[in-house]
């Protein structure tokens, strides 16, 4: 006997919820939606279930197409056609299963966050956007935030109704996070960029900067207040600070988080840091000296971390006026040793997963990388993880001089390193900038000493070996002499290497050292290396350079292996963090164990081929070799369909990356769709494949290479099941934007048309195997390498 079927809900009872209504396929949330609606007034909106918002929601969506007839009907400039309200009524009765199947969706499980984001673009219900806009609260953190580039592009470049449907979910994350709000603040910037200035100036996106920016979407209640008490101040070097005197200078940061109980009237008062107290600060200025002792009120919730960002892109742009490397490096190392007299601090890097305190930064490993006219450099960060940098304390400062107080210091061998260098702080880097070392500086550590140093013996230095929680109540650990003496001599030896150390190319040898091996290295020398929860991070910093089309990139490859991933396609690419700071500045994360091509190409002068053989096993026969073999296949596969996809051009030696394990990783996607260098359209390939790769893989006809023809096949199938997810992210980035890769009117066509909706499978196959063969055989290809070597060295 058959089931009777399931009748459709109509209308007037779509307000009631249904058995399935308080499973929308995600977590129930502590704040509900609708209730944070109010945030945007400044106030946190009453606690409601999420049943309650649900049904909510259902009455908001149940009144989109009435209410879209209703507007329909008054365009007349005489008032409503009669019976327009009454006709609405009626198709909404001839057709009831339109809101009714659509709320079905959105109540599915099928429904997630990619599919919400799609109908915030496409649809034009007032209703359905509401309704979207506080579905953005049932979605994981993770989820949304992938999407925040589209969703602050939505906010600035669409009509009110989608800002209106995104501002409260924004407002409510900007509360709850400090990362978050400086995100949005980035990102507002840099997609507001390009507005005329006039339009920029009062349009919504700058005016939700200003907002963000003006610190005023904090937390509510104490728990406000007990973070900003606990906030640590940051000075880049150069600051309001940078004229004291050492005895003017004090280091405060662990009383700063010991004394969270004290009320702030007691902190306006006249310090050694302060001898005035200070009425007011400029937004983008230093909230406070380098002391922790509020003056007039508490630093801004958000200005320790933009201060710190700014630090490090001033570098940058000083970096860029000198014109040798060399000279770019003694600077870079110069200002990094000075921005780590300001560490630790309430700061973090924001291209890492945790949270974390930054504590120190190694001066002497950053080094300037490979570019022509600008000066991205690469720097190692020490940083302690932490369970809430927002919360957390900050770690106590440990100076790295504490040896100098010991008799047995004094008789440490030269280890070439000049008396006067040794006296400023151990400086390992020859031609040193001396104008870098201040004695303010130097009798700034000294005058931390009492403050950490407990007692000392002849022949023993002492080290804390925790925070500042625990700096009286553990036992120290005792480190000899000769351990010193080791660890000095470590430091300045050459890092054991096969690549040879090139001035014209400083990156180069610390780009191979392996990361395991520079993390124990490092971790040796660092005054915080014994604590637990001492982890080392990495990051590029690039100023003059627009990231916007790089972070556009990045999430297509992230979509593509979450495809890839869910189809079972064995293809393998390597997403990297890209953090947006403003239209010509930002930070990426870098690809550890990995050098470029055109460098083993200089450094090993070997084939492509001969240098897996010497770096995996010896032989072609090997396990190692074999492994490393598969993995170059599969990520060659992966990256040439994604070259194909996005039509990424510029893709010299210099710009493909190949790692420990055989992999090669495409970087630099500044020239993707529309644009390519010079706009000459120079690289007619449809991806690179050399002869160097093809013989890694065993020859044209070889069974790894019909494995790597197989590879793209299958992942061009895959990709096309989802193409979807692919094209909306780069639909939404191309509104209101000026971006080099949406010149033209048929970006968003030719990218459609890559997918090949309309060819059977067997068709795919004959079209693959034209991409691959033509790419083999491209003359542009050799002629574009042959361009890069002789105008910049490329190999």
């Amino acid at each position: 006997m058959m089931e009777a079927s399931e009748p459709e809900p109509s209308p007037s009872d779509q307000d009631s919820p249904s058995p399935s209504s308080s499973s929308c396929g995600a977590p129930q949330a502590a704040t509900p939606p609708l209730g944070v609606i109010s945030e945007a007034a400044g106030e946190l909106g009453p606690a409601i279930d999420a049943e309650a918002a649900l049904r909510a929601c259902r009455e908001v969506l149940q009144q989109a197409t009435l209410t879209r007839a209703e507007v329909d009907g008054g365009a007349d400039p005489e008032g409503p056609a009669p019976g327009s309200v009454k006709s609405a009524r009626r198709r909404q009765r001839r057709s009831p299963s339109r809101q009714s199947w659509l709320l079905r969706l959105f109540e599915s499980k099928l429904f997630d966050v990619s599919m919400a984001i799609s109908y915030l673009h496409r649809s034009k219900e007032p209703g359905v956007q509401a309704y979207i806009g506080n579905r953005l609260f049932s979605f994981g953190h993770a989820q949304v935030d992938f999407y925040l580039p589209q969703l602050l592009n939505m906010y600035i470049h669409m009509d009110e109704d989608v800002g209106d449907a995104i501002k409260p979910y924004v407002v409510h994350r900007c509360r709850q996070s400090i990362s978050f709000s400086l995100r949005c603040a980035w990102l507002l910037g840099a997609y507001s960029s390009d507005m005329h200035i006039s339009t920029q100036r009062h349009s919504r996106g700058t005016k939700l900067r200003k907002l963000i920016l003006s610190d005023e979407l904090k937390p509510a209640g104490s728990r406000a207040r007990r973070d900003l008490l606990t906030l640590t101040a940051f000075c880049p070097p150069g600051g309001p600070e940078h004229g004291l005197s050492p005895s003017k200078r004090t280091h405060q940061r662990s009383k700063s988080d010991a004394t969270v109980g004290v009320s702030l009237s007691s902190n306006l008062k006249r310090t050694a840091s302060n001898p005035k107290v200070e009425s007011s600060q400029d937004e983008d200025s230093c909230s406070s000296s380098d002391s922790l002792e509020f003056k007039t009120r508490p630093p801004l919730r958000l200005a320790p971390q933009r201060e710190f960002v700014k630090a490090l892109l001033g570098i940058g742009q000083r970096l860029a006026t000198l014109p040798t490397k060399e000279q770019k490096t003694q600077r870079l190392v110069s200002e990094l040793s000075l921005l780590s007299h300001k560490l630790p601090a309430r700061v973090w890097l924001p291209t890492a997963p945790r949270p974390h305190h930054v504590v120190r930064v190694p001066h002497t490993q950053a080094v300037v990388l490979n570019s022509k006219d600008k000066a991205p450099y690469l720097i190692y960060v020490e940083v302690l993880e932490c369970d809430n940098f927002e919360t957390s304390n900050v770690p106590v400062r440990i100076p790295e001089n504490r040896i100098r107080s010991t008799r047995s210091v004094e008789n440490l061998p030269d280890c070439g390193v000049a008396a006067d260098q040794r006296a400023g702080g151990f400086s390992t880097v020859p031609n040193y900038d001396d104008d870098a070392w201040s004695t303010d500086d130097i009798g700034e550590l000294q005058v931390e000493l009492p403050e950490v140093h407990t007692s000392s013996g002849d022949n023993i230095s002492q080290f804390s070996v925790d925070s500042s929680s625990s700096l009286e109540s553990r036992e120290p650990v005792f480190i000899a002499a000769g351990d010193i003496r080791r660890r000095l001599s470590e430091q300045l030896a050459q890092t054991p290497t096969t690549f040879r150390r090139d001035p014209e190319d400083p990156s180069a040898v610390a780009l191979k050292e392996p990361w395991e091996e520079k993390v124990r290295r490092i971790r040796e020398g660092s005054p915080y290396g014994h604590l637990p929860h001492w982890r080392l991070l990495s990051v590029i910093v690039k100023c003059g350079d627009d990231l916007r089309q790089e972070l556009l990139a990045s999430q297509v490859l992230q979509q593509l292996k979450s495809i890839w991933e869910q189809e079972r396609v064995p293809l393998w690419i390597k997403p990297y963090e890209i953090l947006v700071l403003s239209a010509d500045s930002g930070m990426i994360e870098p690809v550890v164990n990995a050098v470029s091509l055109h460098q083993v190409k200089k450094q090993s002068q070997l084939s492509l081929l001969d240098y897996f053989l010497q770096e995996h096993g010896g032989a072609p026969t090997t396990e190692a070799f074999l492994s490393a073999q598969r993995g170059f296949v599969q990520s060659c596969a992966g990256y040439s369909l994604l070259c194909y996809l996005l039509q990424v051009k510029d893709r010299h030696n210099g710009n493909i990356l190949l790692d420990a394990e055989g992999h090669i990783i495409h970087i630099d996607f500044g020239f993707i769709l529309s644009s390519s260098p010079k706009n000459l359209g120079f690289e007619t390939s449809a991806f690179k494949l050399t002869a160097d790769f093809v013989d890694v893989m065993g020859g044209p006809d070889g069974d790894m290479f019909n494995y790597y023809r197989m590879l793209i096949l299958q992942g061009l199938i895959a990709a096309r099941k989802h193409m979807e997810k692919v094209l909306q992210i780069v639909e939404i980035m191309q509104q209101g934007t000026q971006l080099p890769c949406f010149h033209g009117s048929s970006t968003m066509r030719a990218l459609k048309e890559r997918f090949h909706m309309s060819l059977t499978e067997e068709q795919l196959q004959l079209l693959v195997e034209q991409l691959v063969d033509g790419s083999m055989r491209s003359i542009t290809t050799k002629l574009y390498d042959g361009f890069q070597y002789l105008t910049n060295g490329i190999m």
